[in-house]
C-alpha cells in the first residue's frame, strides 16, 4: 500500500541584505559608498567649523548641520532605526530653531542678520524640515523590512502559500514601497525645490569665484565659496535621495 507523504514548502531563503540601503536606488555599492563619503565628511567640516565658531548660535547652527549629514549617511544604511522617532524631534527642533532665527527682530544680532542672513536660516530650516520628512517616509519601511528579517524562513513560506494572490500582491507592495509611496507630490515637490536650492548655490558659487578680486580678501571669500560648494553638495544629494524614492 503506498502512502503518500505531504511534504511542505521548501522554505524560501532570505535574500535580504542585511545591510541594504533605505533608498532602493542606492543599493548599487558605489552610489551609496560615494554618497556616504560625502556625507561624512560634510559633517566633520561643519563640526569642525563649529569648535572654531566664537558666537554660540554659530557652534549650535554648524553643529545641526553636521548631525543632519551623519544622520542622512546613517539613513542610506539602515543604521541606529530604533531611534528614528528621536531623529524625526530632532530635525524638527532644529526646523524650528532656524525658522526662530529667520524671523528674529534686527536688534538681536547673534542670530541671522541681514536679508541673506534671514533667508540662508529660513533655507536651513527646510533642509531641516526635508530630512526629517524623510526619515519619516522611511520609517514604515524599516519597520517592515525588519519585521521580514525576524520572521523565521518556514513562517514567511507558510503564511506566503496560504495568502491570496490578491493578498500577496498587496503585501509586496507595502514592504517593498517606500513609507509614504502613496504621496508622490509631496516626493516630487521636494525633488524640484532642492534641485533649484542646487542650481542657486552653484550660481552663488560661480560668482563668489568671479568677484575674487585682492588679495586681502581672499581668505573669507574661500570660506564663503566652500560655504556654497557644500549647499550645493548637500541640495544635491537631498534631490538626488527624494527623487529615487519616487522611482
Amino acid at each position: 500500500m503506498l502512502r503518500h507523504h505531504h511534504r511542505g514548502p521548501d522554505p524560501q531563503p532570505n535574500c535580504q541584505p542585511a545591510s541594504e540601503s533605505v533608498v532602493p536606488v542606492f543599493t548599487i555599492p558605489a552610489v551609496t559608498w560615494t554618497l556616504t563619503a560625502v556625507l561624512l565628511l560634510s559633517g566633520s567640516y561643519h563640526l569642525l567649523h563649529a569648535a572654531r565658531s566664537r558666537q554660540l548660535t554659530d557652534r549650535i547652527n554648524k553643529s545641526l548641520h553636521g548631525l543632519m549629514n551623519f544622520l542622512m549617511a546613517a539613513m542610506l544604511w539602515n543604521l541606529v532605526a530604533s531611534t528614528m522617532l528621536v531623529q524625526i524631534a530632532v530635525l524638527a527642533g532644529a526646523a524650528v530653531w532656524f525658522v526662530i532665527q529667520a524671523v528674529a527682530r534686527p536688534e538681536f544680532t547673534i542670530l541671522c542678520a541681514g536679508r541673506q542672513g534671514r533667508l540662508r536660516c529660513a533655507y536651513h530650516s527646510l533642509t531641516m524640515a526635508g530630512a526629517a520628512v524623510m526619515i519619516a517616509m522611511m520609517a514604515p519601511t524599516v519597520t517592515a523590512n525588519q519585521a521580514t528579517v525576524a520572521a523565521s524562513p518556514a513562517e514567511t513560506s507558510h503564511a506566503h502559500h496560504t495568502m491570496s494572490p490578491a493578498a500577496q500582491t498587496h503585501t509586496a507592495h507595502n514592504t517593498t514601497g517606500t513609507g509614504m509611496s502613496h504621496s508622490p507630490d509631496l516626493t516630487l515637490l521636494l525633488t524640484a525645490f532642492f534641485a533649484a536650492a542646487t542650481v542657486v548655490f552653484l550660481v552663488l558659487l560661480l560668482r563668489s569665484r568671479i568677484a575674487k578680486t585682492s588679495s586681502n580678501h581672499a581668505r573669507p571669500r574661500d570660506h564663503v565659496r566652500a560655504e556654497h560648494g557644500l549647499e550645493a553638495l548637500g541640495a544635491a544629494i537631498m534631490a538626488l535621495m527624494f527623487a529615487a524614492m519616487t522611482a
